[in-house]
């Protein structure tokens, strides 16, 4: 997805250093988890923010973690993880999440950030058109999308860490159920490209 404005790339060793930068300029988002929290345990990961960025490297350079960058000229200033449900295992409500699954997606997407310096411009929106759009790439299938039921009220960016229903709706998903006290399983089709 390319327009004047912005591209979107894909997490790479190539723009390692623009997500890097990104995940950088706000203290390794969330505390220093550099968005590591969905992928599986590892027993040799150091402690701490640089024990998540090293991780986090390793991930990619092993092509064990995906996301789509939304770009502005060399600047990534969004992206939206997604990958599969054994790089991706962990999620919030897992125990509801196991309990009631009538089918496990061939793809996950499980967050979506956005630089504090380009919030409500659409890049969240954007981000996750650039994952379905790198998962057709792929040979497409069932993605399932994890967001929060917001309704009227407005919450703080950082619990809505996925996007919202309403943004899911207009990519495309459907409702599939309720998880947790205000999150959402959501499914779409994606065809290969």
């Amino acid at each position: 997805m390319t327009t004047a404005a912005h591209r979107v790339e894909a997490l790479s060793p190539a723009t390692w250093s623009a997500f890097a930068d990104l995940v950088e300029r706000h203290g390794g988002i969330f505390g220093g988890c550099w968005c590591t929290y969905f992928h599986p345990a590892c027993a040799d990961r150091a402690p701490g923010a640089d024990g998540s960025r090293d991780y986090k490297r390793r991930l990619v350079d092993e092509g064990r973690a995906h996301a789509a960058l939304v770009m502005l000229g060399d600047e990534a200033i969004a992206w939206a993880e997604y990958g599969t449900p054994e790089e991706l295992p962990n999620i919030h409500h897992r125990k509801q999440y196991d309990a009631e699954a009538d089918l496990v997606p061939d793809h996950r997407i499980t967050c979506i950030f956005v630089d504090k310096r380009h919030r409500r411009g659409g890049y969240a929106e954007i981000a996750l058109g650039g994952a379905l759009e790198l998962i057709a790439a792929a040979g497409g299938g069932v993605v399932e999308g994890y967001p929060h039921e917001v309704g009227e009220q407005r919450m703080s960016s950082s619990f809505v860490y996925n996007g919202t229903r309403a943004m899911y709706e207009r990519a495309g998903f459907a409702l599939i159920r309720p998880k947790g006290l205000r999150n959402t399983v959501m499914r779409r089709t994606v065809t290969a490209a």
